[in-house]
């Protein structure tokens, strides 16, 4: 009879303490210490020769076309997924509560039977089956190859597999299942781990493709171990603003493909709906330019989207005048604001400033810098910039404007959407294009460029800043 004793093993870095402890001494993690039992004969039976269930054979000799890769039906999904999902393999869908991983996979599981007339299973242990029912009706998901259960017991979830045979499995969600042979309270270390094991197994001997929903917690990582992403194919971030219609769907981890792909979809009463051209929810369409405002191109992975920076300053008689930004980094456009007065000679230190983009985009890239001082000067001097014009670039403390990745592509974007002149930094490969390109080395050529320099009936003369700046 082998001897079992027990281990005290830090379930987010693999750490063994001696006995238990409330926070790991080597990552720092709280509440991941747990006991896990362990046989001294462990390694001993490990090294004993089995004989092989299946032989192993060539690989030559292996179908290729049975792990291609299935349509889900939901364009957006399968471009982050890189064309499908894979016969067999397992997907985490996390987000935040709300979000809508549950309307879009429902929605996945009825695309999936009305359009290869396979059978889907979706479990649910969140919610009844009539709640379901009620969301099913509202966006249309209700299909006699759709099966549903509101079970939490994993090996309930099982036998429902074994009678319905399913080429889809849904389960809504990972936390909240149930595992009769493992320790631990359900959504806790053990429980998880468990549950996304058995079922990882299952899509590997049955070749159901498996769709697990998890909990994210305050950090935005995925609730439970950190081994849990480990244990899956693929891992999906849904993100989204409860003030916006906008939903993001990022591929974090992905063995069958790139991660650069961001599936972009909106939230409406009928459901959740693709949007293939994202750019026209970050634009305020207008007929003419006003002051304050910069168009650029941000890269969102390999996707280019086109947004609005504005900005608006305002005199104040406050000693520490004050700086608001909303969908931009507060360090990055404080930043800005300092080369701007510095190296560029528009002085907004008496000013209040806010800076802000539209529809609830985020730019965090240094692609915006140039877009961000633009909107910032033009609204000082009350000056539109050019009807039609885009601005790219990074600006550096020395005020020059440094190159972007992805230039070409953002281009060719804001070519499509019908600008015709951009503002860039110098080097760009002018080759088959038809827009105006306007290159400026620093952010005085900027100005210039964009007739910012001209003052204000009302402003401080450029030319008397600069001097006193020198004195």
């Amino acid at each position: 009879m082998a001897k079992v004793k027990s281990v005290y093993r830090c379930s987010e870095c693999t750490c063994e303490v001696a006995k238990w402890v409330g926070r790991c001494p080597d990552c720092g993690a709280w509440g991941s210490v747990e006991e896990v039992v362990a046989s001294s004969a462990a390694v001993a039976v490990g090294r004993r020769a089995m004989l092989p269930s299946t032989a192993a054979s060539p690989i030559s000799s292996i179908d290729s076309k049975a792990t291609q890769s299935r349509s889900t039906g939901v364009s957006e999904l399968d471009r982050v997924l890189g064309g499908g999902i894979i016969p067999g393999s397992v997907v985490l869908l996390s987000g935040e509560p709300g979000v809508g991983k549950s309307t879009l996979l429902l929605e996945v599981a009825h695309r999936w039977a009305r359009a290869r007339g396979e059978i889907a299973l979706y479990v649910t242990a969140e919610e009844s089956a009539g709640q379901v029912r009620l969301r099913a009706d509202r966006t249309g998901a209700v299909h006699d190859k759709v099966y549903l259960a509101a079970e939490s017991d994993l090996a309930t979830i099982l036998g429902h597999v074994e009678q319905v045979k399913p080429t889809l499995l849904v389960v809504d969600s990972v936390q909240t299942m149930l595992a009769a042979d493992a320790d631990g309270v359900i959504g806790g270390v053990t429980q998880v781990k468990s549950v996304t094991a058995a079922l990882t197994s299952l899509a590997k001997a049955s070749g159901i493709a498996v769709l697990l929903v998890g909990h994210v917690t305050k950090d935005g990582a995925v609730a439970g171990p950190r081994t849990l992403e480990h244990l899956v194919d693929v891992v999906l971030q849904f993100e989204g603003d409860k003030h916006s219609a906008l939903r993001m769907v990022r591929g974090i981890k992905n063995r069958f493909g790139s991660t650069d792909e961001v599936g972009c979809f909106e939230m409406v009463e009928a459901g959740i709906r693709c949007v293939d051209d994202p750019s026209g929810l970050f634009l305020h369409h207008r007929t003419e330019s006003v002051s304050g405002t910069a168009v650029t191109v941000a890269m969102d992975g390999k996707r280019p989207m086109l947004g609005e920076v504005q900005g608006l300053t305002v005199d104040t008689q406050a000693p520490a005048p004050r700086r608001a930004v909303s969908g931009l980094d507060y360090n990055r456009v404080s930043m800005v604001l300092a080369v701007l007065q510095s190296r560029g000679g528009v002085y907004v230190g008496k000013q209040d400033v806010y800076a802000a983009t539209v529809g609830g985009m985020r730019l965090t890239e240094p692609a915006a810098d140039l877009a961000v001082a633009l909107a910032i000067a033009s609204a000082s001097q009350d000056l539109a910039l050019p009807t039609g014009m885009v601005v790219l670039g990074e600006v550096g403390l020395a005020g020059e404007v440094r190159q972007v990745t992805g230039l070409t592509r953002r281009l060719a974007e804001a070519e499509r959407l019908g600008f015709t002149e951009a503002l860039v930094p110098p080097g760009v490969d002018r080759t088959g294009r038809t827009m105006t390109l306007r290159e400026v080395a620093d952010i005085r050529a900027a100005l210039a460029v964009t007739g910012l320099r001209r003052r204000r009936r009302d402003q401080e003369p450029i030319a008397a800043f600069d001097e006193r700046a020198a004195e």
